[in-house]
This record gives structure tokens, sequence and C-alpha cells, in this order.
């Protein structure tokens, strides 16, 4: 296809409005990269970056200020004057296949990325304690306040993305084989085939944060 013909025709994709019919829609690209790696937690590789924001859900994300704002989160307290920082899990969050997020998948998830992230390295010694308080609520009790905590959770390379607690169970220094997460597609194992193919399906389960 000539490159303008090309640019013509994305241009007429773009201001074509979104029709919902009863057909699946398929977006069709090609990535930068070959995925050689599903776990955004043994690589920093951008395509496993880019595979894990399709497939998983973090605490928190960055706004377009670079702010930390509630994701999986419904919101936080902080007490003891920034020692005690309590995250407080959306309503409704489940994995793909079926089974309701909970706060001890969220700490399972933070203590298998503090390994490897470097935010999370320098957060590690600093916690006293790092517990889920019941299904909705975690706790970071701190030995002195982290005023980063959030940006930290929110941060995007080798960001701390929420896993099942039987997957963030595995070695950071060893790659997870199971891509179950929680976000708005789901990683087709089956169909993956490294270096020709890789395929999404929606999640229609997955529930987007609200704007405030």
């Amino acid at each position: 296809m000539r490159r303008r013909s090309f640019l013509a025709t994305s241009a007429a994709a773009l201001a074509t409005p979104y029709i919902a019919s009863a057909a699946p829609f398929i977006l069709r690209m090609v990535p930068h990269a070959n995925l050689t790696s599903i776990d955004p937690i043994w690589t920093t590789a951008n395509i496993t970056r880019n595979h894990a924001f399709m497939v998983y859900d973090t605490l928190y994300g960055l706004d377009d200020s670079l702010r930390p704002q509630p994701q999986m989160a419904a919101g936080h307290t902080i007490e003891d004057d920034g020692r005690s920082v309590t995250i407080t899990l959306r309503e409704g969050l489940a994995f793909h296949d079926g089974e309701k997020v909970r706060a001890t998948d969220a700490v399972a998830s933070l203590r298998r990325w503090m390994k490897r992230n470097p935010f999370g390295q320098t957060l590690e010694p600093n916690i006293d304690e790092l517990s889920a308080v019941d299904d909705a609520r975690l706790r970071f009790r701190l030995k002195k306040p982290f005023p980063l905590l959030l940006n930290a959770l929110g941060s995007i390379g080798n960001a701390a993305f929420v896993m099942p607690e039987r997957v963030a169970a595995t070695d950071p220094y060893k790659q997870i084989t199971d891509a179950t997460g929680s976000g708005p597609f789901r990683f087709k194992k089956d169909e993956f085939n490294s270096g020709s193919l890789i395929v999404y399906g929606r999640n229609p389960a997955y529930q987007p944060r609200r704007s405030a």
C-alpha cells in the first residue's frame, strides 16, 4: 500500500464514529518487537510492559500531570503521621478466571514486585509490615513516612501489576507462565505463536474506574 493511500485510509478510519454491532471488532497491529516473555516483573522489556498493561491492572496509575490516582484502589487512608497507609480495593474487581481480586493478591504481587523494581527496592527496607487487613484492604506499616509510596505503586516502568496470589508466589527471578490478570484484555495462550502471533480477547467483566 502506498504511504499516501495508507494515510488517507487511516484518517478516514479515525473520522468514522464507532458503531456497535453484533460482529466482533478486531484490531490488527504489528508490535515493535517479539513478545519473548509474558512476565513484566522478570523483565523490563517495553513489549512485555505493553502486554502487561493490557492484561493486568495496578492499584494506582499516573494522570497526565504524572500524579498518582486510584486505579484498582477505591482510595486510601494515611495515619500515624504517615507511617500507616491503608488501601481499599474497588468493589467488583475480578481476575480473568472469575476469581475475586483480594487484598492478599495485591500483597503477594507487591512483595514480588519490590524484589525487582528500583522504587520497590527502596521502599521494602522501610516496611515493618505489609499485610491484608481483610479481602478488601491492605496495609503498609512503615518505619518512617515514605511520601512517594503512591508514586511507586503507580510507576509505569516495571509497574506494580496485581496478579493472583498463586501466580505472584513465583520466585521473582523465575518467569511466570500464567498470564491471568484482571485487566481489559485476556491473553490467549493457546493461540500464542512466539515471533508470529499474539492474540488478546476483550474481558467483558472488566470495570474501568469512573472518572470523578
